[in-house]
């Protein structure tokens, strides 16, 4: 989602970024004041001396400092460079048509799904962090200290013992180092995707990269509509054109098979000979599945097509989420197995020199 929004406008990667939560809190802020009379620079001051955040706050006075100065609010949020260049372009749209408390009030919640979505995902990966971290600790510590000992004790009976028994070494030794080598391995891989989760450049990288594992490609998928979605119900709601609002939509898309496919639609709706409407053109290039192009069909004819568009949104965000959710209860059961056959491993590389030692003996 906007986390892909982590590059200022001018192309550097904005670690000033605010976090969603913050964010959140800014627009639904501003725009509940807005909404009872109060003046915009006048709101920002107030969110600045109410905040508790010291980040929000020091971004709130870079935002009333260029108020005062006779700024749009648009033009002071890009110049705090603190704010995504998502939410800077649908202030623009929402100040341009009239609509701005709307559009506060859509990035509101937007950023609200967003902040959910990003500690269900940290959460998620948490766990497994944890337990390949501990089994990473026990296996070393069993290759390192416990199958040495073994190995010790080996060369103390050389005198008595077949070679198989040698083997039967080794292969406990081997076994033992393949099992930490694949338990560090994915432990890293975790660890990485646990750090990156705390960053919004690293929460860019870490959803590209989920995009393309099978079972998260879906719930992937339905997020980048849910954005899109909301982004074309803002401009919608704003009173832009409808072939406007799309092209302004798909500057926001990052998802690759999303914006091949609304681009599409968008080429679709222009075309001068046989230009085609919003609904035929994102119902042709399947932005939406036929369910939803109905829902936003009824939508349009009665005149409540934004309020379709968020709806559907919604519907969307909360799909991907409950996909999310499956998703990890499908991960919890394969890391217990995983992990059991870890320690399996481990009981088979410490237990064969024993019984190596025994059949010596024997």
């Amino acid at each position: 989602m906007a986390s892909g929004d982590a590059r200022g406008r001018k192309g550097t990667v904005a670690e000033t970024i605010l976090k969603s939560a913050e964010l959140e809190t800014f627009f639904e802020n501003v725009a509940l004041m807005l909404s009872v009379g109060i003046q915009t620079d006048e709101a920002v001051h107030m969110l600045a001396e109410n905040s508790e955040e010291r980040k929000l706050e020091k971004t709130c006075l870079h935002v009333y400092d260029h108020l005062i100065h006779g700024k749009k609010l648009s033009q002071a949020m890009e110049g705090a460079g603190a704010f995504p260049v998502y939410a800077i372009d649908m202030v623009k749209a929402g100040e341009r048509t009239g609509h701005l408390e709307y559009t506060l009030k859509a990035l509101a919640n937007y950023y609200d799904e967003e902040d959910r979505l990003f500690l269900k995902i940290r959460s998620s990966v948490t766990y497994p962090a944890i337990i390949l971290c501990v089994m990473s600790v026990v296996l070393g510590y069993t290759v390192a200290a416990i199958l040495p000992v073994f190995l010790d004790v080996y060369q103390n009976m050389a005198g008595g013992l077949a070679a198989s028994s040698f083997s039967m070494v080794d292969v406990g030794i081997g076994i033992g180092w393949v099992a930490l080598a694949i338990t560090v391995l994915c432990t890293l891989m975790v660890l990485v995707a646990f750090v990156r989760s705390h960053s919004a450049k690293g929460r860019l990288k870490l959803l590209h990269s989920f995009e393309r594992f099978p079972g998260t490609k879906k719930p992937f998928f339905e997020l980048a509509q849910a954005r899109f979605t909301s982004t074309l119900a803002v401009y919608t709601a704003s009173g832009v054109n409808s072939d406007d609002a799309m092209a302004a939509s798909l500057n926001t898309i990052e998802h690759d098979k999303l914006r091949k496919r609304v681009k599409a639609a968008y080429q679709a709706m222009i075309e001068p000979i046989r230009a085609r409407s919003l609904i035929q053109a994102v119902g042709d290039f399947q932005v939406y599945d036929p369910m939803h192009v109905r829902m936003l069909t009824f939508g349009m004819r009665s005149g409540q097509l934004d309020d379709a568009l968020m709806s559907l949104s919604d519907e969307l965000f909360d799909d991907a989420i409950g996909g999310f959710d499956a998703l990890i209860d499908r991960i919890e059961p394969a890391l217990a197995a995983f992990v059991t056959i870890a320690v399996a491993l481990t009981l088979i590389a410490v237990m064969l020199p024993l019984i190596g030692i025994m059949g010596s003996i024997g």
